[in-house]
């Protein structure tokens, strides 16, 4: 028998959507979602092109999460289809 998968919920979409979008590491996706950032509101933070005093948005991301975190990366990295596999 095939066995089924459950469908992502609206907060994960939102996070893959946003990954493809701006170009993201599954790394700094979750460096993005443990920093408490919104998805949907990555766009506002991602106009280095236009600003160009601001940084491109996978360095504010890493520059965020090593002042708040004191280390480059997460310990562990999983993708959000990895993550929604284990926990569900």
């Amino acid at each position: 028998m095939a066995r089924r998968t459950k469908k992502p919920n609206q907060k994960t979409l939102a996070w893959i959507d946003a990954r493809k979008r701006h170009h993201l590491s599954h790394a700094q996706v979750q460096m993005a979602r443990e920093l408490g950032l919104n998805a949907a509101k990555l766009g506002q933070l991602d106009n280095h092109r236009q600003e160009p005093w601001k940084l491109a948005l996978p360095q504010f991301i890493e520059e965020l999460y090593l002042k708040r975190f004191g280390k480059t990366a997460p310990d562990a990295v999983l993708s959000r289809q990895q993550r929604a596999k284990e926990t569900g």
